[in-house]
């Protein structure tokens, strides 16, 4: 099994509680299965293409059989490497962090490399249909304030977005783990992060225990 770590907090290991779940998850992946292998995309250190009117151009010249400017070549020929890489995998693991009650940027710059007609979904008479089916997606991740539940909650905008692109591309075994109120609390910080890493724990089992039974 091969899983894609794709992630979008720019922050050292020892500084994110995030971070810290995120490696918690993996090295239980691991010890569940000595055969996975794990590929990390760190979005804040690769070249993650944006659409711009560069890369919009490109798109239509290539509909229309032109010929693309150097630039052009460069920043499709990106895409297509970033699209592939992210084909190839059997698991998604998605950490981020909830910056003003969003992603960071550059996640959603990926996703919009990995989102392609044709490629992940298709368009059909009924609307679109994932291509993606059968794959898994996990989502970690780290929230300084509560927005489970209680007034903050209809605040939360990232993990319903992250689960609707998922299920678009066809990706319906979706799973998250979260630690959450560490700012708010900040005497309970590692109490809370260490409530998250036992749920990690049971997920990253779980999903073993499938994958080896399929």
């Amino acid at each position: 099994m091969k899983v894609l770590y794709i992630n979008s907090n720019p922050k050292p290991l020892d500084q994110s509680f995030g971070l810290r779940l995120g490696r918690h998850f993996l090295n239980e992946l691991s010890n569940q299965d000595q055969n996975i292998e794990i590929e990390t995309v760190n979005l804040y250190e690769e070249n993650i293409p944006f659409i711009d009117a560069d890369v919009l151009d490109a798109w239509g010249k290539l509909a229309a059989g032109q010929e693309l400017s150097p630039s052009q070549v460069e920043k499709t020929s990106r895409m297509g490497e970033i699209l592939d890489q992210f084909l190839s995998a059997d698991m998604y693991v998605f950490n981020t962090p909830m910056w003003n009650l969003s992603y960071p940027p550059m996640l959603k710059a990926y996703i919009d490399n990995v989102v392609m007609a044709g490629k992940t979904f298709k368009y059909t008479e009924n609307g679109p249909a994932g291509l993606l089916g059968g794959k898994t997606a996990v989502h970690i991740q780290s929230r300084g304030g509560v927005y489970s539940e209680g007034p903050a909650q209809a605040f939360e905008f990232t993990n319903g977005y992250l689960q609707g692109v998922m299920a678009f591309i066809g990706i319906t075994d979706y799973h998250h783990v979260y630690t959450e109120g560490m700012a708010a609390a900040p005497d309970r910080a590692e109490e809370i992060l260490a409530d998250a890493r036992e749920k990690a724990s049971e997920l990253a089992k779980e999903l073993s225990a499938v994958k080896r039974n399929a």
